[in-house]
């Protein structure tokens, strides 16, 4: 017997219009009555494998112990392998498909000990046809894991080094420029570049010139300068600032309203980040308080 958990966290594509994150969710109730599952999010965009990795792993800091399972598949019945890997000396296992979604988190956690493709037909469920991973696979087994089941028994062992890694972009930066990428944008329309406070070099003052291009529409350039905040209250009058985020990147953010809305931004943008000096300084908005 292996170790037992209490707790699964459970991420997904799924949405919740149809009944998928109910029916894994009740395959685990069913096989392991004491678990408690924990949705941590089933809102990442259909088959966004980036989206999922990077929620996985601005989350995984903070997941309870036991085990986590990440559904973002669109290689669903074909040759990709169902995985689950043991991380953190055993306080936790990720189970979910050998796509990239669950390296960065592995990562986050010191890396990877005891991977194994889950191919133990034991441990799974009658598949009637094999589309439904999320319910005939990895829900099984991350119930029986719960169990005590030891990770060896759900499959053959694996080297954790050959599984595919996550593909998370990494800023290029010298003394004059930074340029990134926007990562994520969340609900309220900040936009998380994968810049922290360290890459910034040490000739950017408080004031920071953002020059956006769209992938998809280089020649539509957007350039703003922006402040350097420790709060979104700080942003007044509609400026446009960079504040830390809660997972200590660079957002791109304003006060109660849409930076990526205002600026056109969207995931996958690039973003050039130079200094820009006390002239460049935004120019707050009004904004009238008389009804219209």
């Amino acid at each position: 017997m292996g170790r037992r958990y209490d707790t699964v966290s459970f991420l997904t594509d799924y949405g919740l219009q149809d009944e998928f994150v109910g029916v894994c969710t009740s395959v685990i109730r069913e096989l392991a009555p004491h678990a408690s599952v924990i949705d941590l999010t089933h809102g990442i965009a259909p088959f966004d494998v980036r989206a999922g990795s990077l929620a996985l792993a601005r989350s995984i800091s903070y997941v309870a112990s036991g085990v986590v399972l990440a559904v973002v598949d669109p290689g669903v019945a074909t040759s990709r392998k169902a995985i689950a890997i043991e991380v953190a000396d055993g306080e936790g296992v990720l189970v979910g498909p050998d796509n990239g979604l669950l390296a960065p988190a592995v990562s986050m956690t010191g890396g990877a000990g005891r991977a194994v493709e889950l191919t133990n037909a034991d441990y799974q469920l009658h598949a009637i046809g094999g589309t439904f991973a999320g319910r005939d696979v990895f829900a099984p087994a991350a119930a029986h894991l719960c169990n005590g089941v030891d990770l060896m028994e759900l499959g053959n062992p694996v080297d954790a080094d050959l599984l595919l890694p996550g593909v998370i972009p990494l800023p290029q930066s010298d003394d004059t420029k930074v340029i990134a990428q926007v990562l994520w944008i969340d609900r309220f329309g900040n936009a998380q570049l994968n810049v922290g406070p360290d890459d910034l070099p040490a000739t950017f003052g408080s004031r920071v010139s953002v020059r956006i291009s769209a992938p998809t529409d280089p020649s539509g350039e957007v350039t703003r300068s922006t402040v350097r905040a420790a709060s979104f209250a700080e942003l007044v009058g509609g400026s446009v600032g960079l504040v830390l985020d809660s997972s200590g990147m660079l957002a791109i953010a304003m006060d109660q309203r849409s930076a990526a809305e205002e600026l056109g931004l969207d995931a996958g943008d690039q973003v050039t980040l130079t200094p820009a000096g006390d002239d460049d300084a935004p120019t707050p908005q009004a904004v009238s308080i008389r009804p219209s």
